[in-house]
Formats: C-alpha cells, sequence, structure tokens
C-alpha cells in the first residue's frame, strides 16, 4: 500500500495516512488511525466521570487514589483499564455503591445514556435505602447550625464560654 501511495513505509504521518484512508475508504488495525475498532477497555477514573459518579475527571482520579475506588476487589488507581462485567465498588461521601460495568465510555453524555453504562447490584440498592432512611430518622434529632452572624448578645455568650472575659 505505501509503494502505491508514495508514503515512506516507516512512521507514515498519523493524521495525512487518516485523511488519505477516510478518501479511499480503507481501513487498518490501528487504533488511531480507525475508529470503528470496538473499545476494549477504558481508564476507570474516565468512566466514573462518563457514568456521572464524579463532577471532574480530577475528582474521580483523585477518589482512586486515595483509595476510595475498588475494581473486582483490587484497589484501583487512575489508569487501571475498566471493562464490562467489571465489579466496581465506590464511596463517594456517605454514599457507597457496587455496580457491574455494562458498556464502556470515554465521553460523558447525558445522564440517560450514563444510566446504561451500569446495573446497580441489589444489596448495593438497599444499603443505600436503609443509609437513606437512617438520615432522615436522625434529621429532627440532629443540631441546627446558627444562620448569619452571632449577634453581639452571641458573642458575649460566646466570649463567656471561652474565658476570654
Amino acid at each position: 500500500m505505501y509503494a502505491q501511495l508514495n508514503f515512506h513505509p516507516i512512521a507514515p504521518p498519523v493524521r495525512a495516512t487518516q485523511n488519505l484512508l477516510k478518501k479511499l475508504r480503507l481501513t487498518t488495525n490501528h487504533p488511531h488511525i480507525d475508529d470503528n475498532v470496538p473499545m476494549v477497555g477504558t481508564r476507570i477514573d474516565k468512566w466514573l466521570w462518563a457514568a456521572r459518579f464524579f463532577k471532574t475527571r480530577e475528582l474521580a482520579s483523585k477518589a482512586c487514589d486515595m483509595g476510595r475506588i475498588e475494581s473486582n476487589g483490587v484497589r484501583a488507581k487512575p489508569a487501571r483499564e475498566v471493562r464490562p462485567a467489571d465489579l466496581i465498588h465506590i464511596r463517594n461521601g456517605d454514599a457507597e455503591w457496587d455496580i457491574e460495568v455494562l458498556a464502556l465510555a470515554q465521553q460523558r453524555g447525558s445522564a440517560a445514556i450514563a444510566q446504561t453504562l451500569y446495573r446497580e447490584t441489589e444489596a448495593s440498592i438497599e444499603r443505600r435505602k436503609q443509609a437513606a432512611e437512617q438520615r432522615r430518622l436522625l434529621a429532627p434529632t440532629l443540631p441546627i447550625a446558627p444562620t448569619g452572624r452571632p449577634s453581639k448578645r452571641d458573642r458575649r455568650l460566646i466570649h463567656s464560654f471561652s474565658g476570654k472575659f
């Protein structure tokens, strides 16, 4: 093929090759040249961002670094590849998810598309419902934080408690 197109056989420019192949409607097995090759795996931080578990890819990467993400029972680093049928455990704040990967994505789409990328396990759904119920029951007993700045009277009380005056 290179002899016919007057290309040097060593390291042809990728962009020129890609454009030429599009014109000739030819394909190769090189993933950067042919976009029709199905994805085998993608980075876990990119997938978590695309599946909308984190607002940014940086937050997903930090969660991996802090050990809050496990893939198939192993602590996941941000560059770990995720594949369909992988089991992922995610701890994000108070919430925990156990999910099975159904599809891969490297770009963030709508929430409806993101929900098709994974399936949450029944045990995980039940745990999250119980945690939400506990938070709901504890809400009336938790002290209410004051709003705004303390008044002059409040400041005097604070100073008297701290022993400054």
